[in-house]
């Protein structure tokens, strides 16, 4: 073989079985993650593979095998900042495990089909739903992509066919109850986002309960169209104009964080800072600014993308329902100046 055919040529299984002595099905063993073969013919075969230079053909082996490795992530909410670090540490983990992420983005209703159609024609070995709001139509959609593992993340679902892996979102809501309880408070309410057919957060009904239990009804409920910071904002500023003081909410529970943050910029647009106890949810990295001081509930992201990890690799072998407890994070928001402890 001449210089300028070895610069050109690709290094094949072939190649690899030859430098190494062995055969190519104990190449294609050596490269299959969890297959059965001695360690001493691995480190052989790996050896010889480094030596030329060789890296495995990922798409010939997901049609040898039927499986394309290839996991879809379905988002409709990435101007969202809590999904950031999410979708940055699932796709790193994917990799780690020899998984390729592929976003599928359906923030428009009308994207569903054509985003599924797609993820389908790739042969996607599951679908990661990333908080996604899940209509009965995309449910059904999903399940049609030939009965892959269906994974929600951050939400509860009643589905059989969905696996949940979320934040203990009713046990959340009862701790952040217990945190504005330790006030004199008498009118709390909750900011909630838009509404999901299939899914639930069930901290709405977590917080409820909890207040029920100490004579409180929830007093206020108000729902944004998105998670949105100009709508907590606009919505907060309608409320505020057209609610008496006297009968004004002294706290808030809000749904996210980027509902929280604009709820209180609207209480400080009106000359109301400090007048009204507000808690969000996610604890994203701006929660912490001097600027917000805001009491949060932080979700347990890496415990949860672990659990994740888990049901990829065995998709039958775990519970459907796996909840994991958070932590609440007090800074001084929830606070309200207009009663005295």
């Amino acid at each position: 073989m001449s210089t300028d055919e070895d610069s050109t040529h690709k290094i094949t299984a072939m190649d690899v079985a030859r430098h190494a002595g062995v055969s190519k099905w104990m190449v294609s063993r050596a490269m299959t993650p969890g297959a059965s073969i001695s360690a001493s013919a691995k480190e052989k075969v790996l050896k010889a593979a480094e030596e030329l230079g060789y890296k495995p053909n990922l798409l010939a082996r997901s049609l040898s095998t039927r499986s394309s490795n290839i996991i879809g992530l379905v988002v409709d909410e990435l101007a969202n900042p809590h999904l950031l670090p999410v979708i940055d540490e699932v796709t790193r983990q994917l990799q780690r495990q020899g998984f390729i992420a592929m976003m599928l983005n359906i923030s428009s209703h009308k994207s569903y089909e054509r985003t599924l159609s797609l993820a389908e024609q790739f042969q996607v070995s599951a679908l990661i739903f990333l908080g996604t709001l899940l209509t009965d139509e995309l449910v059904a959609l999903a399940r049609d992509i030939k009965h892959i593992p269906l994974i929600v993340m951050y939400r509860n679902s009643n589905d059989p066919n969905i696996q949940v892996v979320s934040t203990h979102g009713y046990q959340a809501g009862q701790e952040i109850a217990d945190l504005l309880l330790q006030q004199p408070l008498q009118r709390i309410g909750y900011m909630a986002g838009p509404k999901s057919e299939s899914t639930l957060l069930r901290r709405f009904e977590g917080f409820r309960d909890r207040l029920s239990e100490h004579g409180l009804p929830v007093s206020h409920y108000l729902q944004a169209e998105h998670y949105q910071r100009t709508q907590a904002l606009a919505l907060m500023t309608t409320y505020l104009q057209t609610t008496p003081a006297a009968q004004r909410m002294q706290a808030i529970f809000c749904e996210n964080d980027i509902l929280a943050m604009g709820t209180l910029e609207a209480l400080h647009a009106a000359g109301l800072a400090g007048q009204m106890g507000v808690i969000g949810f996610d604890d994203i990295d701006l929660a912490s600014s001097p600027l917000y001081d805001l009491t949060s509930y932080r979700q347990p992201m890496h415990a949860l993308i672990a659990e994740v990890m888990t049901r990829l690799k065995a998709p039958r072998s775990q519970p459907l329902h796996c909840l994991i407890e958070g932590e609440l994070v007090v800074r001084g928001s929830h606070l309200c100046t207009a009663v005295s402890n």
